[in-house]
């Protein structure tokens, strides 16, 4: 049987399933080739990209890098003259009288007992800095006290026996002598007046042995004194800083940011943390020179131990029941108590007094009579006023020499 019409539609029906598979390899190719065809054909803008940026690199100045700050810098100027100071002394320690009135070894030993125990071997160390190429080494006068040998350390391993050459137990400052030849490093000294309050800090020494270190802080005010440090016997108005200080640093130099000298590391407080504090270098300059020349250095002294009065420290002295005297209530200076055989003592200054002007200076503070009377001269006379009760007195005093500051 046949079926001519369906035989027809077959034949049109696979003509045109294959008119439709030819379409569909053509755009597949279309479609394969078109990449091809858009990556030959350059893009002016991105084939000019890398030249252009080379010349735009090439105009840019280079951004010079240093790894080095200026603590570096400083501590290079300045290190190789720091130096550790070490030093020894000998001591004989006597054994105590009742010990040696026991009867039981009075019996045994008689007068042949030993009066003296062994010695004993002292040590110490602190920090110090060559200020001149004789050999000269600036550093404070408590980490030589009663040394019977200083040793010495030098940042480039030599080590050398060391000579005090002066001390000043006042200002705390002495001065060490090294014979090394003339091709010492010297350590360059600023000025402390130029100082302000934030200014960089750099504190350079050995604390507790550790050679060569260095820390970094501010200066946190100037002008602090001796008596609200707490060392009441001396006789200075301190650099205070922030920058790490600990026991061996004693000595050592407190450098500004341009690697210069402006203090001497000298104090701490053992009750506080980050508060540590210099003797200024302009004023170790004026000891140095005067202990370099053989000279004593002078101290102008009264004899007083004073207090600073305002009028409500008076109030409230006077309204005590048990206070043996009634105080002017101003402001001035107290004198608590004079020292005897004292210029203070012979010019007749009782405690009590209130001392409110020296040579035409008013004073407010023991500040300002320590100021007046370190400035003057030995056996220099100085008129004084005093309040003593309802009346003021005027008194003359003649300055001596400070013997003792322990």
């Amino acid at each position: 049987m046949q079926f001519p019409k369906l035989s027809l539609s077959i034949r049109k029906l696979s003509t045109h399933v294959l008119a439709l598979t030819i379409g569909i390899v053509l755009i597949v190719s279309t479609l394969q080739v078109s990449p091809t065809l858009a990556e030959s054909v350059p893009d002016p803008v991105t084939a000019e990209l890398p030249q252009l940026i080379a010349q735009r690199q090439s105009t840019i100045a280079p951004i010079a890098v240093s790894n080095t700050s200026f603590v570096t810098s400083a501590v290079d100027r300045v290190g190789a003259a720091v130096v550790r100071i070490d030093t020894e002394r000998t001591i004989t320690r006597r054994a105590p009288d009742p010990f040696l009135e026991d009867p039981f070894f009075r019996r045994f030993f008689g007068d042949s007992f030993p009066h003296e125990l062994p010695q004993e071997q002292l040590r110490g160390l602190g920090s110090g800095f060559i200020i001149d190429k004789s050999g000269l080494v600036l550093t404070n006068a408590h980490v030589v006290d009663k040394a019977d040998r200083v040793t010495v350390h030098l940042k480039d391993g030599r080590t050398l026996e060391g000579k005090v050459q002066g001390a000043d137990e006042v200002t705390d400052l002495a001065l060490v002598k090294i014979n090394a030849g003339s091709d010492l490093p010297v350590a360059p000294l600023g000025s402390s007046a130029n100082v302000k309050v934030g200014d960089w800090a750099i504190a350079v020494g050995n604390p507790l042995g550790l050679d060569n270190t260095v820390t970094l802080g501010i200066i946190s005010t100037l002008r602090r004194s001796s008596a609200q440090v707490g060392i009441s016997n001396k006789r200075l108005d301190f650099i205070q800083t922030d920058a790490a200080i600990n026991p061996g640093n004693s000595g050592g130099p407190l450098l500004n940011a341009q690697g210069e000298v402006i203090g001497i590391n000298t104090a701490i407080r053992g009750d506080a943390m980050g508060i540590g504090f210099a003797i200024p270098i302009d004023k170790a300059k004026v000891i140095a020179a005067q202990l370099e020349g053989g000279k004593k250095v002078a101290h102008p002294y009264l004899g007083v131990a004073m207090e600073d009065l305002t009028p409500e420290v008076a109030k409230q002295i006077n309204a005590n029941p048990n206070s043996p005297i009634q105080i002017p209530e101003i402001s001035g200076v107290l004198v608590v108590r004079v020292v005897p055989n004292s210029p203070a003592a012979s010019a007749g200054i009782r405690p009590g007094d209130v001392i409110i002007e020296v040579d035409g200076q008013q004073i407010t503070q023991g500040e300002d009579l320590l100021n007046i009377v370190e400035s003057s001269r030995i056996n220099q006379l100085l008129q004084l006023k005093v309040q003593r009760g309802n009346q003021v007195q005027k008194l003359s005093i003649r300055t001596a020499q400070l013997q003792n500051v322990s």
